[in-house]
């Protein structure tokens, strides 16, 4: 008769791996004797054995006191079940491991290639990090709720950007979010926007018409628009009296 850390170092596990299968009811736990040990048998020792075997092997703990009492046939097919059912986790995890392996290209999981290149020239040109999620926010939303206005807008976009007069209005408005509500600086970049906007031709399909904003799509962009400041809030306002003056 041994004891449990006998009976353990015999098996090549822990003491708390023989416990942990005493409570699933995986290994017969002895009464204790008259000093108040468990003493285990060669039995135990040989059941603790199939039992490490048959885990390390992947079936799952749930299944090894069928398969322990299984005869022959049955244990064949129990384990060829089994086989398969690791199979196919293991082919979730490949996928799982080329998912974790995409992390790694940061914006690309989530948006297409050409928006991605797109984001990175945003940084490139040294528009904030917050100003590309927010860009990048809005392809992902804007992609879900409408993908063909998706494409129309990025076809814009894309062809907007071409235009140093934009990139320049695109750099200040991104570096206006932290300006005082009050700057001067505000109307000017407001009147500088809206001759830019006023002198430029969209880019249109071919033989087409400038795009149309769907107004469900649109008004889902403006409500998610991510963060604010005051002077942005600003902006909007000095635009809107623009628009209401003329």
């Amino acid at each position: 008769m041994i004891t449990i850390g006998r009976l353990a170092a015999y098996a090549g596990v822990t003491i708390k791996t023989v416990r942990h299968y005493h409570e699933r009811g995986l290994l017969a736990e002895p009464p204790r004797d008259a000093s108040g040990y468990r003493r285990y048998s060669a039995q135990h020792a040989i059941d603790l054995v199939k039992i490490k075997t048959l885990a390390e092997a992947g079936v799952p703990l749930a299944r090894i006191n069928e398969l322990l009492a299984a005869d022959p046939d049955r244990f064949g097919e129990a384990i060829t079940e089994i086989d398969r059912n690791l199979q196919a986790r293991a082919e979730e995890l490949r996928r799982t491991r080329e998912r974790l392996a995409q992390l790694n290209a940061g914006d690309r999981l989530f948006v297409s290639a050409e928006v991605a290149d797109y984001l990175d020239r945003l940084r490139r040109m040294g528009v904030s990090r917050r100003a590309v999620r927010m860009e990048r926010d809005g392809w992902i939303l804007l992609r879900s709720v409408s993908p063909e206005q998706a494409a129309t807008w990025f076809a814009d976009k894309h062809d907007a950007i071409g235009d140093p007069e934009f990139r320049a209005i695109y750099l200040d408005y991104d570096a206006a979010f932290d300006w005082p509500p009050d700057d001067p600086r505000l109307d000017a970049l407001v009147d500088r926007a809206q001759r830019w906007m006023a002198a430029r031709r969209p880019a249109t399909p071919e033989g087409g018409k400038p795009p149309v904003p769907d107004p469900a799509a649109a008004q889902l962009i403006v409500t998610s628009a991510g963060p604010s400041s005051p002077a942005w809030d600003r902006l909007t306002e000095i635009a809107k009296e623009r628009q209401e003056g003329r």
